[in-house]
């Protein structure tokens, strides 16, 4: 049996608004419009949101005292950061404002500390010196290496799946069409429209908006805009296993550098711990490798934060990219009528996500407001945090919340069910993973996997053979059982 293949389709609809990228920048983006009486579809290359930085990142919320003072990176990062609490509200996406601290271990690290204390001030942001004696008092276990911290109350740890998928879901509920599996070939200007020319057919529009991550500069060059250049920087991180909550209640950040904010050790929203991510400039947009001395130096530099990280609790290792443009700063202009940037969102972009939305909105003129716009979305089913008696009448109307699919991570049958049949609704095993977690414990989906992707086939009406992992061409059953025993 043959994968399916990319099928052709026409399309000549006329759109307000065609966004390309749906990471969390386009997703974001894409519920903003939604706000609004616009026509607005999203092209996405892959097989899924959040398939590219916007999967790959330290999961943070910044507080915003780091970016230089009257930059887009400054304004943009404090204003995202207050509207997180709402946002994660209405979209049942999980969010804890923990606070950050940034520790120097020397006396020019405290020099720059003290300066970025002095930039929180310039940027309106709340910020706490704490002298060395004092450090035990905020985590137990802050380095003694550590002679003064900087507190900043306001930072969070999120779950950047669940923000986009949310983003997107939403504005989807509220008439966003998304089209996957679509990358853009072409565009053209043409008199006070675009034509855009996808995998899956052609599409005019009023507006576009380049929102493609690392190949932005790529999606540029196709309307001849080649005034910015990026680079593509990597950064490699550790995943470890539940433990001890106690363990780490703040986000610990070694004092930054041009390169950025440096390896940090930080707790997640599902309990785990990540630790990183290393810095180094590549060519390929696409290298997501690590390399075991890269990843040796991110465990050494860790212990500038702590002084024990259990690392036989270690359950993955990964590596994203971001985009980093030439003035290092976000790029968010319309240069050219009717095509509008928002390229080089490097960290903190997952931070400034929602206020990057406002800011890009405005450019769209004469909009009416969609008096039916609902900023909720239906909360997810979360069996590990329901009690005894949601459970049980919840198993009583579906038996499948009463099979269990995810030992580590405790995720049902109907769980699954359920999100795969949502609006932006799960195609893949790793789409699956992204929503509801089945493969993020300690086995990395060694039992649970093979049920998901059952689960995915029937569900979608799919052979087995046809369901990826991820990415797009990540099958992972190459052949029939049939075919295996005749070998």
């Amino acid at each position: 049996m043959q994968h399916e293949t990319l099928k052709l389709k026409k399309v000549n609809k006329m759109y307000d608004v065609l966004i390309i990228g749906a990471g969390v920048i386009g997703a974001s983006i894409a519920r903003e419009l939604s706000k609004y009486q616009l026509k607005v579809i999203v092209l996405e290359k892959e097989n899924d949101v959040c398939e590219g930085t916007s999967c790959a990142n330290s999961a943070i919320i910044h507080s915003g005292y780091d970016p230089v003072p009257g930059t887009l990176k400054a304004k943009l990062n404090v204003l995202g950061n207050q509207m997180y609490d709402q946002i994660c509200e209405d979209l049942d996406v999980s969010f804890i404002r923990n606070g950050s601290i940034t520790l120097a271990t020397n006396e020019e690290e405290v020099k720059t500390l003290i300066e970025l204390y002095e930039r929180s001030k310039l940027n309106g942001v709340p910020t706490i010196l704490i002298e060395q004696e004092d450090l035990s008092k905020y985590d137990k276990n802050i380095t003694k290496k550590a002679i003064k911290g900087l507190l900043a109350p306001t930072a969070g740890i999120i779950n950047p799946f669940e923000l986009t998928v949310g983003f997107m879901e939403n504005a989807m509920d509220n008439g966003v069409e998304l089209s996957l599996k679509n990358k853009v070939i072409n565009i053209q200007k043409e008199n006070d429209y675009y034509i855009v020319t996808g995998e899956k057919g052609t599409y005019k529009t009023k507006y576009v908006i380049n929102a493609a991550g690392i190949y932005s500069d790529v999606v540029s060059e196709m309307v001849n805009d080649k005034y910015f250049k990026l680079t593509s920087r990597k950064g490699e991180y550790y995943v470890l296993d539940h433990y001890d909550e106690s363990y780490l209640k703040h986000t610990l950040f070694n004092v930054p550098s041009s390169k950025g904010k440096g390896v940090l050790v930080a707790p997640t929203t599902h309990y785990n711990y990540i630790v990183g991510p290393s810095s180094e400039e590549i060519e390929s947009k696409d290298d997501l490798s690590t390399n075991k001395d890269i990843l040796e130096m991110v465990r050494q530099k860790a212990y500038n934060l702590v002084d024990f990280v259990d690392y036989s609790k270690l359950i993955r290792q990964f590596s994203g990219i971001r985009s980093i443009s030439s003035n290092n700063d976000f790029i968010i202009e319309e240069t050219i009528n009717g095509f509008i940037n928002v390229c080089g969102i490097q960290s903190p972009g997952l931070s400034a996500a929602p206020a990057i939305a406002e800011m890009v909105a405005d450019f769209i003129p004469n909009k009416k407001r969609n008096i039916n716009f609902n900023p909720k979305r239906r909360p997810l089913y979360r069996l590990n945090k329901m009690s005894s008696t949601q459970k049980n009448d919840l198993i009583k109307s579906n038996p499948q919340f009463g099979k269990m699919i995810c030992s580590c991570e405790k995720v049902t049958e109907g769980e699954i069910v359920d999100i795969i049949h949502r609006n932006c609704g799960a195609t893949t095993v790793k789409g699956v993973k992204k929503r509801i977690r089945p493969g993020f414990g300690k086995c990395q989906g060694g039992f649970c996997e093979v049920n998901v992707v059952k689960i995915l086939a029937r569900e979608l009406n799919k052979s087995l053979l046809d369901i990826e992992y991820g990415r797009r061409n990540s099958y992972i059953i190459k052949e029939s059982l049939n075919e295996v025993s005749n070998d």
